[in-house]
């Protein structure tokens, strides 16, 4: 009777243990999935008021200019994603209507050690112009000496709306990979083995190398994820793209995958009307708050090893 009752304690007593020792397994887990994304930065573009040869105004149209535009929509994003992702901190570049230049906006973005960093803007074209004859003119003119009479066409010209209209998402340059390597070697929360980066460390280079195409296929796993949520919308998307030659600064200068989003185009008087009112900022920022839900999901499946887990 004693033994089959010490028998029955070491049973019990293994039991909590493994029970224990399972939750605490299941903790370690949630706390690990949640890693994926701790930090957002986003990046209202522009900002600021006009200064000559600068170009920091940006897009601008009778309804609404880029960089209010770029502000509004951030607001509306960061409240988005806190509400969907509760565990996630989200910091934005700026809260007021100040212009940073694009280092600044790295630097902010660096030292808030973010996990990704989204920037907004807006496209602008040029509008179309057109020529017309509306007339002739008699011209004199001399040749060897002889005056020559002829008659000449007058012109009118005349503009109208760029039909230019939809989403584009980019991400930095291929051609710019040197630049992203730097930008996270300096960085030295991405990786805590390296605390002084040497660039002639074949070691280190190999490191940053591979993170630098890890934040590659991130970002543009999420800019196609964005662009699919604007097109369930009925938004017209202009795909993925990237700068390959003059490359966008700020997306190689800041040390974790990167996306710029246009968010349509104030040159185009439809689209320019919808980014200014309050229900179509609501409409982007959720879909961009779906993409990155999305993206965050997918970071968290592949740190579990692939296991499913249950979409909140």
């Amino acid at each position: 009777m004693k033994l089959k009752k010490i028998v029955a304690f070491v049973l019990l007593s293994f039991g909590l243990i493994s029970l224990l020792a399972f939750s605490e397994k299941d903790q370690t887990n949630e706390i690990k999935a949640q890693k994926t994304l701790k930090r957002i930065v986003i990046d209202p573009g522009h900002g600021g008021n006009p200064r000559p040869k600068q170009g920091n105004y940006g897009a601008s149209s009778k309804w609404i200019d880029e960089k209010d535009a770029g502000l509004a929509v951030a607001f509306k994003l960061k409240k988005v994603l806190e509400e969907s992702m509760p565990d996630v901190e989200v910091v934005l570049t700026r809260t007021t209507d100040i212009f940073d230049d694009v280092r600044t906006k790295a630097k902010k973005a660096n030292d808030a050690r973010g996990d990704l960093f989204i920037s907004l803007h807006c496209n602008d074209v040029s509008a179309i112009a057109h020529k017309e004859i509306i007339d002739h003119k008699t011209v004199t003119t001399k040749r060897k000496g002889k005056k020559v009479t002829k008659k000449v066409p007058v012109y009118k010209t005349y503009y109208t709306p760029n039909p230019a209209h939809g989403t584009e998402t980019y991400i930095w340059g291929i051609g710019k990979n040197d630049e992203k390597e730097e930008a996270i070697g300096e960085s030295n929360f991405v990786d805590s083995s390296i605390i002084n980066f040497d660039p002639k460390d074949p070691a280190q280079r190999l490191a940053i190398s591979l993170r630098t195409e890890k934040y590659a296929e991130r970002s543009r796993l999420l800019a196609a994820t964005v662009e699919e949520e604007f097109t369930k919308q009925g938004r017209v998307s202009r795909g993925v793209k990237q700068r390959d030659e003059k490359g966008i600064w700020v997306l190689q200068a800041v040390a974790m995958p990167a996306i710029l989003v246009e968010m349509g185009f104030l040159s185009y008087p439809e689209e320019a009307q919808y980014i200014s009112s309050e229900d179509g900022q609501q409409e982007i920022a959720e879909a961009i708050g779906r993409a990155v839900k999305r993206y965050k999901f997918s970071l968290d499946n592949k740190m579990n090893n692939g296991k499913p887990q249950a979409k909140k």
